[in-house]
């Protein structure tokens, strides 16, 4: 049963069927929120109001072959919202007068010091959590545009479409995206080929 059929089923009363639009969904849509704000423990709950406001919103949807690209889209509304929470809540690194930081997970988090960067580190750190972290390196823009297309498979049409903005502009973000990747992954010491990540 396709997703078009299930909200059928669902806006006909059957409760059941959002369940297992939950159950198809709820992984894509938590690597897909993970990736783009980095930390574990704030995905889950992005993830659970994500769907609470899918829930509560399906009605609405006008054209439910277009399911994926609307949660997505809510998913990332979910994340900006997230994002706004953490500003208020974090003082930035500067200002905590903490020399460590290991235990800040803002932006300036690096994976290694300048002497640590070999092969052997590489092969023992998650290649997930390198990619993770790299992708916390660049813009936001970039990083949405190139998790949508390479890690879940999305046409610049539907990035298009979820993100409103000209197609153009969504293939610029991600050659800028993946240039900025490139860059980081040089100054780390490490060699895309061994991290896996086609560019």
């Amino acid at each position: 049963m396709n997703d078009e059929q299930l909200i059928l089923k669902f806006l006909n009363g059957d409760a059941g069927a959002f369940n297992t639009l939950v159950w198809r969904w709820e992984k894509p849509i938590f690597n897909f929120i993970l990736r783009y704000i980095g930390d574990e423990d704030a995905s889950k709950d992005v993830l659970q109001q994500t769907f609470i406001r899918a829930y509560k919103s399906l009605k609405r949807l006008k054209d439910r072959e277009r399911f994926s690209c609307w949660l997505y889209s809510i998913a990332l509304n979910q994340c900006h919202d997230e994002q706004r929470r953490q500003r208020k809540n974090h003082f930035s690194i500067d200002d905590s007068g903490c020399d460590d930081d290991s235990e800040f997970k803002g932006k300036r988090v690096t994976l290694w010091d300048a002497d640590a960067r070999t092969e052997s580190a590489i092969h023992h750190e998650n290649i997930s959590e390198i990619l993770n972290r790299a992708l916390q390196q660049i813009p936001a823009e970039q990083r949405i545009v190139i998790i949508m297309k390479e890690y879940h498979g999305l046409k610049f049409t539907e990035i298009e479409e979820i993100l409103e903005v000209p197609i153009n502009t969504v293939k610029s973000r991600m050659y800028y995206g993946l240039s900025a990747l490139q860059k980081i992954f040089k100054q780390w010491g490490i060699d895309r080929e061994v991290v896996g990540y086609e560019m």
